[in-house]
This record gives structure tokens, sequence and C-alpha cells, in this order.
């Protein structure tokens, strides 16, 4: 039935020692074979994916790579700031060991900018530009021109591979990641979003197609759950004459080592309410905790208000000394008290770079049980894989317990046949089987619109090759993404639209003076009136597309017409922001706040830290503290955000003109009510609230019911909107994000671009 609970045992796991070390690898102590099949492979092949469990010392196999080119530089992007420091001491480490020259630095956004402006500018790019290109520039002290292992994240590798960096800077940044390093190294690739995946699949056909597996590049990639779309993703790029290595590092001929107890599992359907799932929760932690007193545990959910009010409910039962939080907004010091409680509550920040280490170690496993929720594979099998850890434990044969929440559809597509007794492959198999589980905005977002993201790096390449050998290599890199990741669009199709974007963008950040005079020689300036006229002025585009006229003629007409070159701007600005959820790296709406919580609602130990706007405004009451906001309270119920817009046109013109369409909207500001339908509740005023434009799609709600009931099981959000017009007053859904654009789209919801183009996916 739909809602039975399955109870299974995955099988205890084992990873194999290595038989003899290379003597190149003869500093190495209890190494692994994985880690030797991936120095040994990486000799002849040009990617290497590095399977092994999590937990089984894949960091130090991908660095292994370094000593087949021990003089050349390297770079290894981590998934979060919290492992970029990590990692940064693991390659430390490890170039002691090996005696390798390289020096070894990590750079956040927040990193760099404490880097010294001694000897070059304050910009954030022209300071990891010299780091890259001389490392002593910035730091003296570790002697000139030796090569440099760079550990950063996805976001500074996208900005830099993507041209996203100051104008100043970006070409020589973007010059530098795509051809200094000879080694590249992917960690836990599997937990990257679809638009750090086009990053990191654009690199890797970049280095195909220029020619740099050629020249030796290798690069390594780290996980220990490989997401089926990149999988067809990478055998795309084999078949086109990459070469691919896979290890998974449980075979071999030499001694097992136990990497992981027997695991008894419990997976249950994630109940209809909260109040429900919250209080089964509490039961079984509580549970636990009095039966088995000196067992460890950790409860990791994906919302970070569900594990705040779990934690409440636990202090309610005593349990306040015994338990410490590890999420996004706890800072260091909390996460580390965290670590050594015998319960522990956390979000997906645990996902990497937690491996849940207690001081003094005990012989046995660090967790004993673990209760988890999970929407897809991926994290299914990553958060399994926290529990029962036992490589290098003296006491490895003490059974884990854990509790997994699926989707309760996960039963009607499959999950209800699994054969219990079949084990941990049994289990992966049905997995596999069930849609639910599946990332399907992953090849939506390749195959769509947002496929005009990768035209981006490859204009400013196509301009940087202008006349010189290497730009008839632009259409083939193209080809091939577009034969990795799908999508039916050309290269000039893609050309001319970023040309659009690119102009758009030059045009909204220009004085009305220079539209009125310059807009013709600016980049990307007269495509972008192209499309202006052409959306805005139907009959004027045909007498341009007949011939008739030229463009020359609108020079005249924006010099000498002050509104018409308002106008021009506006429609620059709405377009630029409307392709903001396309081209922006993070989600949020609104960028994060500086938080009090001198109560201990969100921090365990620290009064102090950053929270998304969006989140304090559902949960909380707070008030303005100087530069702080202070969190005074819960709030009672959660309040429901509204957005309200004021459109200066009648009802109908609104639905004419701006629903289902992705655009931009003025007279926007969000507000909170008590519950669907309820009361305005007054909110202190957020000065980062106030933005001009917010993007964004309105979708009728009655019609789309049911798509935005399966966005919701998802945690996708979507907002309702309050759209006052001339002569009605109307209630809509408000999609701000990606997600939510994309599942409509894939919901065969015939979509409009701001100018009403069609989105294709």
């Amino acid at each position: 039935m739909g809602n039975q609970k399955l109870v299974t045992k995955l099988e205890p796991r084992s990873i194999f020692a290595c038989a003899s070390l290379p003597e190149k690898l003869s500093f190495m102590n209890n190494a692994l074979q994985h880690q030797i099949e991936v120095f040994e492979k990486s000799r002849d092949v040009n990617i290497i994916l590095d399977l092994a469990p999590t937990g089984t010392g894949k960091t130090k196999a991908g660095f292994t790579v370094l000593l087949h080119k021990p003089t050349k530089s390297a770079v290894y992007i981590a998934p979060t700031n919290a492992l970029v420091e990590q990692q940064r001491e693991a390659a430390e480490e490890f170039v002691k060991e090996a005696g390798l020259p390289h020096v070894v630095k990590s750079a956040s956004a927040r990193e760099i900018r404490t880097w010294s402006d001694d000897n070059v500018g304050k910009r954030p790019g022209e300071k990891l530009y010299n780091v890259l290109r001389n490392p002593a520039t910035i730091f003296p002290e570790v002697g000139a021109n030796k090569p440099i292992i760079l550990v950063t994240n996805p976001d500074i590798f996208y900005y830099a591979t993507f041209f996203a960096y100051n104008k100043l800077d970006r070409s020589n940044i973007a010059n530098s990641f795509y051809t200094k390093f000879a080694t590249v190294i992917f960690d836990e690739f599997h937990l990257y979003d679809a638009k750090q995946l086009v990053g990191l699949l654009f690199y890797l056909a970049y280095s195909h197609i220029f020619g740099f597996f050629k020249d030796g590049r290798r690069v390594v990639l780290l996980t220990a759950t490989p997401e089926p779309a990149c999988e067809l993703a990478l055998q795309s790029l084999e078949k086109q004459g990459v070469r691919i290595a896979k290890i998974n590092g449980e075979t071999g001929n030499s001694n097992l080592l136990p990497s992981q107890t027997a695991v008894n599992l419990e997976l249950r359907p994630q109940p209809d309410t909260r109040e429900e799932w919250l209080a089964e929760l509490t039961s079984e932690v509580v549970k636990r905790f009095q039966e088995r007193p000196k067992e460890n545990g950790a409860v990791i959910l994906d919302s970070l208000d569900s594990i705040n009010r779990l934690k409440e409910l636990l202090d309610k039962q005593g349990l306040t000394d015994f338990i410490g939080r590890i999420t996004g907004p706890a800072p260091f010091k909390d996460r580390q008290r965290a670590m050594q409680c015998q319960i522990i509550l956390a979000t997906s920040t645990v996902d990497v770079g937690f491996n849940f280490e207690r001081n003094p170690a005990p012989t046995r496993q660090n967790l004993d049980w673990l209760i988890f929720s999970a929407h897809n594979r991926a994290a299914f099998w990553q958060r399994i894989g926290r529990v029962g850890r036992v490589l290098g434990k003296s006491e490895t044969n003490i059974d884990s317990e854990a509790i997994a929440y699926l989707p309760a559809i996960a039963w009607e597509q499959g999950l209800a046949s699994l054969n219990i007794s079949g084990g941990r492959a049994a289990l992966e198999q049905t997995l596999k089987d069930v849609p639910c589980l599946d990332k399907p905005l992953l090849i939506a977002y390749w195959r769509s619109e947002a496929f005009l993201e990768i035209a981006r790096p490859l204009l400013e390449l196509e301009e940087a090759f202008q006349d010189i050998p290497g730009a008839e290599l632009i259409p083939q890199l193209f080809e091939t993404v577009k034969s990795t990741l799908g999508g039916n669009r050309t290269w000039d199709d893609c050309r001319f639209r970023m040309k659009v974007l690119r102009g758009a963008e030059n045009i909204s950040k220009a004085s009305l003076k220079d539209v009125q005079n310059k807009w013709k020689f600016t980049a990307g300036g007269q495509a972008f009136v192209r499309t202006y006229i052409k959306a805005k002025y139907p009959e004027d585009w045909e007498d341009l597309q007949a011939g008739r006229v030229t463009l020359d003629k609108y020079e005249s007409v924006f010099k000498q017409d002050e509104e018409a070159a308002k106008d021009l701007k506006e429609f620059a600005e709405i377009f630029s922001t409307s392709y903001a959820p396309l081209f922006s790296f993070r989600n949020s709406l609104f960028e994060n706040l500086p938080i009090r919580d001198p109560h201990g609602y969100l921090l365990d130990e620290s009064e102090e830290t950053r929270l998304d706007p969006i989140h304090l405004l559902r949960h909380y009451e707070f008030i303005p503290n100087g530069e702080f906001i202070e969190v005074g309270s819960r709030a009672k119920d959660n309040y429901e955000l509204v957005f309200r817009l004021s459109y200066s046109d009648t009802w109908q013109e609104f639905v004419n003109t701006e629903l289902n369409k992705l655009t931009a909207f003025k007279n926007c500001r969000i507000e909170r009510r008590l519950g669907v339908g309820g009361a305005i509740r007054p909110t202190p005023l957020i000065q980062v609230l106030e933005k001009y434009l917010i993007p964004g799609m309105i979708i009728a709600e009655k019609e789309n019911q049911y798509i935005i009931f399966q966005m919701r099981k998802e945690g996708i959000v979507s907002y309702p909107i309050v759209i006052q017009c001339s002569n009605a007053q109307k209630e809509y859904r408000f999609l701000p994000g990606i997600a939510g654009i994309l599942t409509m789209a894939m919901k065969g919801k015939q979509l409009r671009l701001p100018d009403d183009e069609p989105f294709i996916v």
C-alpha cells in the first residue's frame, strides 16, 4: 500500500587496501586501492571519476594526480566555503608529505577581499589574477614563481570561466582558469545544481576542443553518487574522443577494510502535515536517547525551520544539553560544539565537509543512528553514507540504524515493490526506477532558454580569438556542448540573443545622455535596439525588415526625443533584469541580512549570523537594531508572504501583456499576512527588500493548481501576488526563481520572454 513502512538491511561495506605502493606514492601510509588506481589511471586518461564511498579518502586520491605534473599549477573546486578551508588544509598536508613545490591558497569571495592590496589594486578580480600569475605578488613570503594549488568554490570557478568578473579583470581571470591548470579536481560534484554543472561540462568541452587534454590536463571528478544526467553527458564526451576512467574502490585483489557497518534501514513516507512529522521525529529521538543513552545520532532535514522547531520540541523534553545544531546560519564555533553533542540536528549543510568527528574519537562509528529526509537519489545515498562509518576504527561490527523519509508518492511509483531481503543492490535498483527521486530540472535547464548561458563565454572567446587561430573552434565548441547537454538552438541563434542581452545590460547601466548619443556604438546596442523595435513597434519592424528604413534612422529619433530614449533605457532595464533568474548564480531573491539572535531561536551559543530575509519574514518577529535585525520571538504561526504590484493600466491589459511572461516588475513590494487570505501584518522596513525591479513570472493559480501543488511538493516556492489594476484587484501566483519557471515550461504551458519571444524548453 502507498503508506506502508519498509524495513530492510543494508549489508556492511568494505574497501580494498592497496597491495603495493608505486614508488612515487611511497610516502602514503595506509593507502587504499582506489587512491592508487586514480594515480595509475590518470597517466593515460583525460577524466577520472572516483566513485569510492563517502569517507574513504577521495580527496587524497585526487591529489595523487598532481605527481604526474609536479611543477604545474592545479585548482581544487570544493562545493562549500566550509569545505574549501578543510581541503586547503588537506592540500597543504599532501604537498608537505609528497615534497611538492606548490603554494596552497584558498579563495572564497570573502577571503579574497582580505588579501593584501599593497602591490596590486583593491579589486578582487585583480588580486585573484595576480595570485594565479605569481603567488608572490600578494604573498611575498612564499617565494617567486612557484606553482599554485588554488582551493576554491563553484561560484568563483563559474564567475572566472564565464567572464562574470569586473570588466577590467574578466579576460585575464578567464584566460588563467582556462590555460593555467594541469590538474583540475571537482569535489562532490553530484551536489552541483544545474548551473554549476553547466560550468563544469563547458570547461570539460573547452579542454577537449582546445587541446588541453592532449597537452596533459587531467580532470578528476569525485563523487559517491553520480547523477544519471551527468553520466549521459560524460558518455557524449567519450564518444567524441575524450578518454574517461571510472574507479569505484570496491574491487581489488588485496585485503578488505571495513568502511561502513550494516545499517538497519526503515523507509517511511513523509507525513502530510509538518506538525505530525515533527511529533513523530521528536518521539523517535527521545526513544533512542532513553533506550540507548550511550549512542550518538543525528537528524538531517532539508528545512531550516523544521530543524529549529524540532529543537524547541526536544528542549521541552529536557534534552537541551545533549543537542547541537549544524545549519547554514550556525557560525563555526557553534558547529564545532554541535559536533561533540550526542544528538545533532542538521540541514543539508552537513551533506559535504562534515564527518561528524568527535573528540576523543570513539573506537566505533561516530554516528550510531540517523534520521533523515531525502527528495532525490543523490541526497538519499549521500545521507545514508553518513551513518556507521568505521574506516580506521577498531570496532566495526556493531550495526547502525537509520530512518529515511521519502516523498509519499514514491510508494505509488514502485518503492512498495522493494525486495526488502535484497540489501543494498535491490534498494539501489528500486530507487533508480522511482521518478519522483529524479532531478528533472537538470535536463530541462540545460535544454531550455538557459542554454543561452553558454553563449556568454563563447561570445567572449570568439571576440578574443578574432582574426587569430582558434576562432574556427568556437562553433565546434558550441556543437560539442550542445551534443553533451542537449538542446536544439544554433550558434547563430544563441550568439545574436547574447548580443541582445549584452546590449540591454550596457544600455540599462548607461546615462540617459549616453543612451541618446552612443547606443549605436555600445556593445550589443544595435542588436538590442532591433529587438526593442520588434517588441514595441511591429509596423516599424516590418519596415526595417523590408529595408524601407535602416537602423540609422533611430539615431536622430533617440537623440532628439528624450522620452523615446527613456523608454529604450527602461525596456533595457526590464529586459536585462528579467534574465537574472537564468543568469544569476544564486537563487535567492534578496541578499542575506545581518541577524542578532539573543534568544537562541537559530543559534546555540553565538548571537550573530546572516540569514535569508524570506526565512526571517516567514518565521520570526523582529526589529531593526542598528546594523542588525534583532530576532525577538518566533511567529505564533508561519506568515504567508504576499507580493503586491501596482499596475497602471486595466486588468485586461495586464492579462494580455504580463501573464505567463518572464519579465521584471516595478512598484512591487512584499508583505506578510496571517494565513491564506488573512490580514496583512505590518512589517518593519528592511532596506534590502526595496528593489527597483523584481524579476519573475506571474501565472493564474486556478488553471495551474496541479502544477503549483507539484512544485510545492518538490520544495519549489511560489508566492501569492495581488495585482492592483486601474479597474480591478486580482490575485495570482508569482514565480521568482528559475526552478518554478522551468516547471511551468515543462508542463507544456506556453511562456514568453520580455520581448514576447517564446521561452524554449
